[in-house]
């Protein structure tokens, strides 16, 4: 099915089980622990051994010696795989670096050995007697002193890296209000719950990974060209996923290397890495620094508007597309947008919660409220002012498929009571505790990727989807089940959906807020097809069938899906493919973000007393879920705000905090009340489902609005992520903490 005109009325329209909060169908399995997660496979590999990863001791350079010998010797050991006798490797096209290095080293921890044993233990002691040498080089592992060096990335998933529009070297001279701050954010891990793990088994020559990706058909693809052998050879199984957040997009080297255990060893073999391991084996997201120059009149309208970005990853690799937003949220007719990538031999750098948009609103929206305090003018009020309809870059003029920002601004406002808010910082106390408000924007762009799905009916009526599609606790199962309920008007307890295995139709996948619009679609094409195969049996015209209550109905005329399906079931596949609408359209999701916290007078903690959020993503296709996946990103917001930062060794060129216990991340208890409210939307544009994805659009801003808040209660500007008790101490002689 081809997307290439905007959705008319169809049969999601009807709003029976599309659009109602429903429960995750998977829910129970999960909570009860009968959901099997890829190191939990001992149904489909019983006998599988163990291997542990052995990383690099050194940041860059080579392999001089390897001593296997008292590894090899150690109870228990099956084998041990090395660049020496794994045979002839490739790369696939998403990876930066070799999953397996050596003799070249290009990052700390790189995967340099598997020892495979019969236990976890035995191998686990046995990879501690393992002798390498190494030969270490001199590594670039500092951005800023890389900054100056820095080269112009080459155009990515986010588009061009640099934008123009008008002179805004001469409007940014001649406004009225400057604003011309820099901001930074740190390195950042995924910390998901569940580890990169994979279970490995090979059946002649042919290879089946159960393991926990996001990416189904880039995963095949990228074995298939790492090992060198067809894609066609390959399977993979992924059902359920603990968490990605982006690390688990592309293949890993748990993967590789339990492919290359079991053949190595005639067995299946599992990996998992441990959680130290994950920040510097894995991907991170990449440090930033940002400068932002905003020029306006004295009321805050915005003429000129720059965001230069600087970012770091290893040779080959891209940058963080931070001013992404900036070139689609607000107006003014003089702009300008870069990106500059400098060479790191850090661990590789990709996508994380929401690359780009979330680390770039982080800086973007702080810069705004200083517009706001600049100019005299309430920071909701100056969005409003700066609203615009249309691509502000594109000649000719492209306007938004649909875009509700003002609506989402004004309802949150009202919502959360923002009229209380005192505007000059440090007016409100409470005790020992100083009170402030924020607030900040919520922009993220919304994607759109082919995605397909085969669809059936038994004898019973009960249906079934088959896509390749992942859930990575963002409620994939529910939504697809209730997509095809609401086209074969069945319950949704009558539809079993089936995910995550490559022997299924290629989906758009989990990521980039894509996957839930996306695959839905693929979903809704392949009910079309089916609809109209029930049709013919029956003997209708496709176009005038209605399906209700498991029947297929045409006047006072009747037949039961069951019936028409016969004892051998009927199935029909398709997929969605887009057109040029994303083209003639500009699209995106909207939102505001506002907070509420306080800051101990004494010692400078900040808690967050209360968060909300209005939001615009076209159909909300289940409210209960997508309300979940908001206030997750807006928890990951705060995590972003407050506390999470990896630590750079710039000597060695590694992440020193690299576990849980001192990568902090923010739980329930830091964020007791958060509000979400959906603003009612329709994008006809978007995809014949007329939603948008949502699931990252609320980290979106969500940091932004506490570190407003923060300078609200205190009148300290911090423009360093995180915003930590150290920071605000620093800088409080002269503020309402001193």
């Amino acid at each position: 099915m081809k997307f290439d005109t905007p959705a008319t009325a169809n049969p999601i329209d009807r709003g029976r089980v599309v659009g109602i909060a429903h429960d995750r169908i998977e829910g129970a399995a999960k909570v009860t622990g009968t959901a099997p997660y890829a190191y939990e496979r001992h149904d489909a590999a019983p006998n599988a051994a163990y291997g542990w990863i052995v990383g690099s001791a050194i940041g860059k350079g080579r392999i001089a010696a390897m001593d296997l010998r008292a590894a090899e010797a150690a109870p228990g050991v099956l084998g041990i795989v090395t660049h020496q006798n794994a045979g002839p490797l490739g790369k696939g096209d998403m990876n930066t670096a070799h999953l397996l290095g050596g003799p070249a080293i290009e990052h700390y921890d790189q995967a340099v050995a598997l020892v495979i044993a019969d236990t976890l233990e035995n191998a686990r002691d046995a990879a501690r007697l393992l002798r390498i040498d190494y030969a270490p080089e001199q590594g670039r592992f500092d951005l800023a002193a890389e900054r100056d060096k820095a080269a112009v990335p080459r155009a990515g998933f986010g588009g061009s890296a640099d934008t123009s529009a008008g002179d805004f070297d001469s409007a940014f001279a001649q406004a009225a209000v400057k604003i011309d701050q820099s901001y930074t954010t740190p390195d950042q891990s995924h910390a998901m719950m569940e580890p990169h793990a994979t279970i490995a088994a090979w059946n002649g020559d042919r290879l089946t990974l159960w393991t926990s990706n996001q990416m189904v058909a880039w995963g095949v693809s990228d074995m298939a060209k790492t090992l060198k052998i067809p894609k066609e050879k390959i399977r993979l199984v992924t059902p359920y996923v603990g968490g990605g957040f982006g690390g688990k997009l592309f293949l890993r080297a748990d993967a590789l290397l339990a492919a290359l255990g079991a053949r190595a060893v005639g067995r299946p073999v599992k990996v998992a890495l441990a959680r130290p391991q994950i920040p510097n084996n894995t991907t991170h997201r990449s440090a930033t620094i940002q400068r932002i120059r905003i020029g306006a009149d004295k009321d805050g309208v915005i003429d000129a508007i720059a965001h230069e970005v600087w970012s770091g990853d290893l040779p080959g690799g891209s940058p963080e597309t931070a001013a992404q937003q900036t070139r689609l949220l607000y107006r003014g007719d003089h702009r300008r947008t870069a990106h500059r990538l400098a060479t790191l031999d850090l661990p590789e750098a990709n996508a994380m919660r929401a690359p780009g948009e979330a680390v770039g609103m982080l800086a973007l929206e702080v810069a705004m409220d200083e517009l706001a305090e600049a100019c005299g003018v309430d920071p909701v009020e100056l969005r409003i002012r700066n609203d615009v309809q249309y691509d502000p870059e594109a000649l000719p003029q492209r306007p938004f498929s649909s875009r509700k920002f003002v609506e989402c601004l004004r309802q949150g406002a009202a919502r959360f009571g923002w009229d209380k808010r005192q505007p000059e910082p440090g007016r409100r106390r409470e005790g020992r505790w100083l009170l402030g408000m924020g607030m900040a924007a919520a922009f993220r762009n919304n994607l759109v990727v082919a995605s397909g799905a085969r669809v059936g009916v038994d004898a019973q009526g009960h249906v079934t989807v088959e896509t390749d599609m992942t859930d990575i606790g963002t409620g994939s199962y529910t939504i697809i089940g209730q997509t095809a309920a609401e086209m074969l008007g069945v319950p949704l307890e009558a539809v079993t959906v089936r995910l995550g295995d490559s022997r299924f139709p290629v989906s758009s996948g989990s990521g980039g807020q894509f996957g839930g619009n996306s695959s839905t679609a693929g979903v809704y094409a392949a009910c079309v097809a089916l609809r109209a195969k029930l049709a013919e049996k029956a003997g209708f015209p496709a176009d005038e069938v209605t399906f209700d209550d498991g029947l297929l109905r045409m006047g006072n005329q009747s037949q039961a899906l069951g019936a028409l399906a016969g004892p051998d079931g009927l199935w029909a596949e398709d997929k969605i493919e887009f057109g040029d609408l994303t083209k003639r359209y500009a699209q995106a999701t909207f939102g505001a973000h506002f907070c509420e916290v306080a800051v101990d007078m004494d010692t400078a903690e900040v808690r967050i007393r209360r968060m909300g959020g209005a939001f615009a993503a076209g159909r909300i296709l289940n409210p209960k879920s997508a309300r979940s996946q908001v206030i997750g990103a807006m928890t990951m917001g705060a995590g972003a705000a407050l506390m999470e930062e990896l630590h750079v060794d710039t000597r060695f060129g590694f992440f020193v905090n690299h576990d849980m216990a001192e990568y902090l991340v923010p739980v329930h208890a830091d964020i007791p009340d958060q509000d979400v409210l959906f603003v009612e939307e329709l994008d006809d544009k978007s995809s014949p489902m007329k939603a948008k994805g949502v699931g990252e659009l609320g980290i979106c801003g969500a940091g932004a609005a506490i570190a407003n808040a923060i300078y609200n209660a205190t009148g300290i500007r911090l423009r360093d992520y995180p915003l930590t008790i150290d920071k605000l101490i620093a800088q409080a002689e002269g503020s309402a903490l001193a």
